[in-house]
């Protein structure tokens, strides 16, 4: 029988040891490509200020990847893995028309 306590030191390390692992690999994602077709279906530019307005009207200034709900980097990221464009990583200072404020 398994006491709590060697559970707990079993499993614990093991966790963190498969998050630490699942961030890495998010890391080493490659980045996304603005002619990819899912990138150019949602619009996506690495530098938000080169995004076209009259063809995005739902664009506002201020508006990046860093601060969408699906960017799955740190707030000091240069780069993170987003879902909407298959994991890859985007420029935190991108947008694509997939964008959701963080709440």
């Amino acid at each position: 029988m398994t006491s709590r306590r060697q559970f707990m030191m079993t499993v614990v390390p093991a966790a963190a040891a498969l998050t630490v692992m699942g961030t890495a690999r998010a890391a080493d994602a490659a980045k996304a490509d603005e002619k990819d077709p899912a990138a150019v279906g949602l619009g996506y530019k690495h530098d938000a200020t080169k995004v076209d307005a009259k063809k995005y009207p739902t664009f506002k200034a201020g508006a990046i990847c860093g601060n969408c709900q699906f960017y799955q980097g740190k707030a000091s990221d240069a780069w993170g893995g987003c879902p909407l464009l298959g994991g890859k990583q985007v420029n935190a200072k991108g947008w694509c028309s997939g964008y959701a404020k963080k709440a």
